[in-house]
């Protein structure tokens, strides 16, 4: 073991050694070689305090992000729709619009609801008041369930 009064290292010794940063202190008189206009020249709006334009300005020119065109769509009419897997479903015995959003399936906004897939069901499934492809009624068929419109 190492003694402590050979170490001579401890907390009131440590310093933070090469990363402060001397900041420049400008406009402190003529002889400071950065006094009177203190580098930012001579008049003009970047030469005053506040001065400066904001984020994109182009000096009035149409600005970059203006200039380019838009993209991108988001329909207002589907986002009220969602399609469910039929292998998503197997295991409930009841699906309808309720059950689907007790089980977090779906999000609670969705009015609508389709469901589709030819997946081999395990168990029987009864769908009330929820649409259905051809193909996923069919397998819900053959498992033994029953689509009710």
């Amino acid at each position: 073991m190492v003694n402590a009064e050979e170490n001579k290292l401890s907390l009131n010794t440590l310093a933070n050694s090469g990363t402060k940063k001397n900041r420049k202190r400008v406009g402190r008189g003529i002889g400071s070689g950065l006094g009177k206009t203190a580098g930012r020249g001579h008049k003009g709006q970047k030469s005053r305090s506040g001065g400066g334009v904001r984020l994109g300005f182009e000096g009035g020119q149409m600005p970059l992000q203006q200039r380019l065109p838009k993209f991108g769509f988001s329909s207002r009419v589907n986002n009220s729709f969602k399609e469910v897997n039929l292998k998503n479903i197997d295991g409930l015995e009841i699906v309808s619009l309720e059950s689907l959003k007790e089980k977090k399936i779906i999000p609670n906004r969705i009015t609508k609801v389709k469901i589709f897939g030819t997946h081999e069901l395990q168990s029987k499934i009864t769908v009330k008041g929820i649409k259905v492809t051809k193909g996923a009624k069919e397998s819900i068929e053959k498992a033994g369930g029953a689509v009710e419109e």
